[in-house]
């Protein structure tokens, strides 16, 4: 159970970053974003893709895959790409923002459903979330936003990838269909990650540093 509340921690860490560094994007969150971006795509190629054709036909598990691949993409109309560090709020904004939070809540759900005690895919969302939840605490704290409102818009947006774990290991959905949410959140894994590794780069290039978080995510998810 402890392994299912890493996402959680995640939170916990991205918080304590923001409120240490006290600005937007640091050089050192750049960097972990593209080490998130590379780890959480490899996990995904290594340990859940292989698991999913395992279950389902293969060219349903491509229809499904790009399914969840054109969820994401109407999420992030919504939530402007916060999933992949894009935050666009408003530094005088005073209305909460719904259709973020709703965005980045059904993302983390999704997410939390290709996670099983015997699979590696944990550590991806727990590297992945850390950067995002830096992110997504600096522009709350910029904000006009209430402290109640903040803390109930992080607690809430934490609890949603144990939720999903939960709801896929213990409920009597049939397995199957969790096989078909899986492949869903493996489009959403692969969108993000790819997202994240061509966009972090000024004008959409690498320098070193990147490549080498790039490289070492891979490595890293490869030995797990």
């Amino acid at each position: 159970m402890n392994k299912y509340l890493f996402p959680v921690y995640a939170i916990i860490i991205g918080v304590a970053i923001a409120l240490l560094t006290k600005k937007q994007k640091t050089t050192g969150t750049k960097l972990l974003l593209s080490f998130s971006g590379a780890f959480l795509l490899a996990l995904t190629l290594f340990d859940l893709l292989p698991e999913v054709y395992d279950h389902l036909d293969a060219k349903e598990t491509g229809l499904f895959i790009m399914c969840g691949i054109l969820l994401q993409v109407i999420l992030e109309f919504f939530s402007k790409g916060a999933e992949h560090g894009h935050i666009h709020i408003h530094k005088n904004q005073t209305n909460f923002p719904w259709l973020l939070f709703i965005s980045l809540c059904l993302h983390s759900l999704i997410e939390g459903f290709p996670i099983h005690q015997h699979n590696d895919m944990v550590y991806g969302v727990f590297i992945h979330k850390i950067p995002i939840a830096a992110l997504i605490t600096a522009f709350l704290l910029q904000s006009k936003f209430s402290k109640l409102q903040i803390v109930t818009f992080l607690f809430i947006f934490s609890i949603m990838t144990p939720l999903g774990t939960v709801i896929s290991n213990t409920s009597s959905i049939p397995h199957d269909y969790l096989s078909i949410i899986n492949a869903i959140a493996i489009g959403i894994f692969l969108h993000i990650s790819t997202t994240i590794l061509f966009e972090t780069g000024e004008g959409h290039k690498f320098n070193l540093s990147k490549l080498l978080a790039i490289l070492l995510g891979v490595l890293i998810a490869y030995f797990i």
